[in-house]
């Protein structure tokens, strides 16, 4: 269970995502019955830092204090500004010795001179995943994903993708009804899935009906319907290849794609939050079957709606 969570004031770091970490675990929650954790900023010296701003962060605690935590977090920084020499041993230690590692950004120049990406499949801003993968080839870098789970190491692409990658992992460690209070704390989206494209410096074609999010807030209100490209398209009164095609520009994924995963999202919610049978779900969350269910369970989670609720939810029932 995560408890004891340390963030590493690095040299040249960025001050939003320093302060992300700083606002997801490290605010005293508890009067809203939410986790809190034992949280600590650490600094190489223990001392003042100078970040990237033209400012300077003083923490209380040295390297020693990564010694006890179950998550440690690395900020971007600028991967060119030297970092403390045994510092890569310390996160090295921390994996082996049971600890996660979570990068945001740049962050991930420091897993990799720490070894930690190697073999594993990452992240970072896709301005610098080129720059990462040749920095370190045997990371399996990829360019357009907000953040990727190779646990015990997590790595997020820049700047919001940070809180989509501290959410996760709190999503992961206390469920979906944590993650989302506090993302309602935050006034931040509950949830994007990791495999959503970063955005890119790409001009999008301007449209008269505006932005797609009514429809998407319909087909969240509608997931339990048979919902094909089609009725979609004529609720957004697009023909089926035009909205096919703004869909993609607005989400980054196909409509059938993130169809999908909101339906996972709704049947995880009910998994945790009710003791429904599990053919129930499959219904109430429009995948219509249990084995059709536990298809696209086992292909974005791994695991199967069962062993979900095991985990995560109420007391497993027939079904």
């Amino acid at each position: 269970m995560l408890r004891d969570v340390a963030v590493l004031a690095l040299q040249g770091a960025h001050a939003f995502e320093l302060g992300v970490f700083c606002e997801v675990f490290g605010i005293d929650r508890g009067d809203d019955a939410l986790p809190v954790y034992d949280f600590a900023l650490v600094s190489g010296t223990g001392g003042s830092v100078p970040m990237r701003h033209g400012f300077e962060v003083r923490t209380r605690h040295g390297l020693e204090r990564l010694a006890s935590a179950d998550l440690i977090c690395v900020p971007a920084y600028d991967p060119h500004v030297r970092q403390p020499d045994h510092l890569a041993e310390e996160l090295r230690a921390a994996v082996e010795r049971g600890a996660r590692v979570l990068s945001i950004c740049t962050g991930a120049f420091l897993l990799g001179e720490a070894g930690l990406l190697d073999g594993r499949r990452c992240t970072t801003h896709w301005r610098y995943t080129d720059e990462l993968a040749r920095r370190h080839p045997r990371a399996r870098v990829e360019s357009d994903v907000l953040y990727i789970d190779e646990d015990p190491v997590i790595t997020g692409a820049g700047t919001a993708a940070g809180v989509d990658t501290c959410l996760h992992l709190i999503r992961k460690e206390h469920g979906s009804a944590v993650a989302n209070a506090i993302a309602r704390r935050m006034v931040a989206p509950p949830h994007r899935d990791g495999g959503q494209r970063q955005y890119r410096e790409r001009p999008l074609p301007r449209h008269g009906t505006g932005s797609l999010a009514p429809v998407l807030a319909w087909i969240e209100a509608n997931l339990d319907q048979n919902l094909t490209v089609e009725a979609m398209a004529h609720h957004a009164r697009l023909s089926p290849r035009t909205f096919a095609r703004r869909f993609r520009q607005e989400t980054g994924t196909t409509p059938l794609q993130w169809l999908t995963g909101q339906r996972v999202l709704l049947a995880q919610h009910h998994l945790e939050t009710t003791d429904e049978p599990v053919t129930a779900v499959a219904h109430r969350t429009g995948f219509g079957s249990i084995d059709t269910l536990r298809h696209h369970f086992a292909r974005r989670l791994g695991t199967t709606p069962q062993a979900y609720r095991r985990t995560f939810g109420a007391p497993p029932t027939s079904g």
